[in-house]
């Protein structure tokens, strides 16, 4: 079992990814089951999560079906990379206007 999980997301992963040398797994059994850690290239975040999270969903459940098959409960993380898509908007630029000066500007 320790193998076939790991193989199995690794061969898949690396399929939907444009840097498959960037794919690292790592792999830890605790009493909970076993937690897939997997980390790739930033540029490839949106290959692996999918649009609306839909290729991490079946990847997810796909994994659970190779640990059904051999006894055992299996969940994936993905790791978000540094520098990743969440970003801090202020509220306000400095060059942005208000309505009402964007108005004045229009001279309507």
């Amino acid at each position: 079992m320790n193998e076939q999980d790991t193989q199995f997301l690794e061969y898949t992963v690396k399929a939907l990814v444009d840097n498959p040398g960037d794919v690292k797994i790592v792999r830890t059994v605790d009493e909970m089951g076993v937690l897939m850690t997997l980390s790739v290239n930033p540029a490839d975040m949106g290959k692996i999560i999918g649009r609306m999270g839909n290729t991490a969903k079946a990847i997810r459940t796909l994994l659970r079906v190779v640990g059904m098959k051999n006894n055992a409960r299996v969940n994936l993380k993905i790791n978000e990379p540094e520098g990743g898509m969440k970003k801090e908007y202020p509220s306000q630029t400095p060059n942005m206007k208000s309505v009402d000066e964007a108005m004045a500007d229009l001279k309507i």
